[in-house]
């Protein structure tokens, strides 16, 4: 295998020089040392331990989750060890052990004492998780992405000859998902519109609905944020376009919210069927990132062919390389996708690369309450 050499920058002498002086272990003991630099180096290690410790944090969180401890501190209010073992129906020490590790990540606070024994409550990044379907119900799915992380330089090499993901979301990799049956798409669809709210909150904050008069939200799942948007905009009819199996859903859906009037759902594949044409507004709600780039370009154009005229496209998605949050889109979608079996981050600039070979006109960033949970881009068909 011939071997391809780059070219050498001239910015590569003195960060090789700097790689040197930071992996000598006489300069790190250096620094732990002098007072003026003891604070970075400190602050370096725990990050650095903070990597190699993140997958047990993840399982403190994911067993506090299925527990249900928050929303049992919530309803009861603090309360000791020993009642939280009896409700939690765990043994002393094992509740002893989840409790501090919660403590430490902040997921739980030490509150006063009662009697000498000490009472813990939600911590300031437990209270969010109380009543939050959407976001416990990920916490939850991640248990299946662990498993297909045991070994990642087998998942790099592409050895595995499946993963848990890929089978999770059942279209992956399928060569006719539209004849996918009905309850090999339930757990996804299940998840898809528990985590909905986390995606239709940010976007009806960013972007006025009330001004267009038909939405066709594409790969719309069983309708979540459809009802999300009728409710937001009563003037609005709604159509979700996704795979037979669960379009069927969306409409059970839509009749049990008493929004049939207002509300439908088609079956297809949007890879190979046509889109409802007609409407002014079109979302594709973390669909984009599931799908490579020939793909996303089939997509993109068959969108802009069912635009009504002046029609415009909203995409909403965790975007790579997002300002305070680097390590969410190549580090943890980067890493998603691929135990999923395709898809891959992008980022802005990425995007409007591939908006603008599909030909679309102006791409526009509208921002969000939290970057971090969904970027959004409006882009014009003209």
């Amino acid at each position: 295998m011939e071997t391809v050499e780059a070219q050498a920058h001239w910015s590569d002498a003195p960060l090789a020089w700097r790689d040197r002086v930071l992996s000598s272990a006489g300069f790190r003991r250096w620094a732990e040392a002098f007072v003026p630099t003891r604070w970075i180096a400190r602050r370096r290690a725990a990050a650095l331990f903070d990597l190699l410790a993140g997958f047990v944090y993840s399982q403190v969180l994911l067993a506090c989750v299925r527990l249900r401890l928050f929303d049992l501190l919530a309803a009861h209010g603090p309360l000791t060890m020993a009642a939280l073992a009896q409700r939690l129906s765990l043994p002393l020490a094992g509740t002893e052990r989840l409790v501090l590790a919660a403590v430490s990540l902040r997921l739980l606070d030490v509150r006063s004492q009662t009697g000498g024994d000490r009472r813990y409550g939600l911590g300031a990044l437990g209270a969010p998780m109380v009543g939050n379907t959407a976001l416990a119900a990920m916490v939850d799915h991640h248990g299946a992405l662990y498993l297909d992380l045991a070994d990642p330089v087998a998942l790099l090499r592409g050895e595995p000859a499946s993963t848990q993901l890929a089978s999770f979301w059942p279209y992956s990799g399928s060569a006719a998902p539209g004849g996918l049956a009905a309850p090999q798409l339930a757990a996804y669809s299940a998840l898809m519109a528990a985590s909905q709210p986390l995606v239709a909150e940010q976007l009806l904050q960013a972007y006025p609905l009330r001004r267009h008069r038909r939405l066709l939200d594409v790969g719309g799942g069983d309708g979540a944020f459809a009802c999300a948007a009728a409710a937001h905009a009563p003037g609005l009819q709604l159509q979700v376009f996704d795979l037979p199996g669960v379009a069927l859903r969306a409409r059970e859906r839509f009749e049990c919210a008493g929004l049939a009037a207002r509300c439908s759902a088609v079956g297809g594949d949007f890879f190979r069927d046509a889109l409802p044409p007609g409407a002014d507004l079109i979302t594709l709600l973390r669909v984009v990132h599931d799908h490579d780039d020939a793909q996303v370009l089939i997509l993109l154009r068959a969108v802009r062919q069912a635009l009504a005229a002046g029609g415009r496209l909203l995409l909403a998605e965790p975007l790579a390389e997002t300002p305070g949050a680097e390590a969410m889109g190549h580090a943890y979608f980067g890493f998603y996708l691929m135990a999923m079996g395709q898809g891959r981050p992008r980022s802005e600039a990425r995007l409007r690369e591939l908006a603008m070979q599909a030909g679309f006109g102006r791409v526009r960033r509208l921002r969000t309450r939290m970057p971090l949970q969904t970027g959004l881009l409006l882009l014009d068909s003209a």
